[in-house]
């Protein structure tokens, strides 16, 4: 989907902890900083829809497992992020965003490119964009 990308992050172990890497200012999709915050959702919960007319959303999931759904008016983009698919999730403005929690325990890190201002989103309620979320597996 145009404005979505995602970008498979590296790894690493060791023996008294790991360390996953979540953005550098090298990275393709990194447009500038403007505040990094963490998000929980609890299990079957769903946040959303939210749609940000400036912000750059660049996601992380760092507990648990959180499915993504991203609507831009004609199609759905989903993925589900996890330590498992260790990937983030870039979302350009303009694109709806909703999110739910998979595990009993999750939570994501958003590094975005503004401040956060609530003028300039949008939000709705989950039920005025018509999506069927999957069951947990």
């Amino acid at each position: 989907m145009d404005g979505v990308t995602l970008t498979p992050l590296k790894q690493i172990t060791g023996p008294k902890g790991d360390v996953f890497h979540a953005m550098k200012a090298s990275d393709d999709d990194f447009f500038g900083f403007g505040e990094a915050y963490f998000s929980t959702v609890n299990r079957n919960e769903i946040k959303g829809w939210k749609k940000h007319t400036e912000m750059i959303l660049n996601v992380v999931v760092i507990i648990g497992e959180v499915e993504f759904v991203i609507y831009n008016d004609d199609s759905f983009f989903s993925v589900k992020l996890s330590k498992n698919n260790y990937q983030r999730l870039t979302v350009k403005p303009d694109l709806w965003v909703a999110f739910r929690g998979i595990d009993s325990e999750n939570m994501l890190l958003n590094i975005a490119n503004i401040e956060h201002n609530h003028q300039e989103s949008l939000n709705i309620e989950i039920r005025e964009i018509a999506y069927i979320w999957s069951s947990n597996d």
